[in-house]
């Protein structure tokens, strides 16, 4: 089995060497294995695939205060916690 260097995938997939060691440090490249500093990948490894950073989450309150926000609602939970917290913060 042939293994190539983190500079030689980085070259391959057209990305940079950090994200190369990023997917390695994390497990997302199977069989790539650290001797000493260096990262051993194999040369058929196949690039990880990237995950959307914002993505939409299932917290049901968070929803909730982000649409009453967008919809600049008076009276809201969003509103009533900026109020409480905008006050008491002088008490600090």
């Amino acid at each position: 089995m042939e293994f190539l260097s983190v500079a030689e995938i980085a070259k391959k997939w057209k990305i940079s060497d950090r994200s190369v060691r990023n997917y390695c440090a994390l497990g997302k490249i199977k069989g790539a294995f650290l001797t000493g500093k260096t990262w051993n990948i194999p040369a058929e490894a196949v690039k990880p695939a990237r995950e959307n950073s914002k993505s939409k989450t299932d917290n049901e309150l968070l929803n909730i205060l982000r649409e009453q926000k967008e919809m600049k609602l008076k009276g809201g939970i969003y509103h009533k916690t900026q109020i409480e917290l905008t006050y008491n913060s002088n008490h600090i």
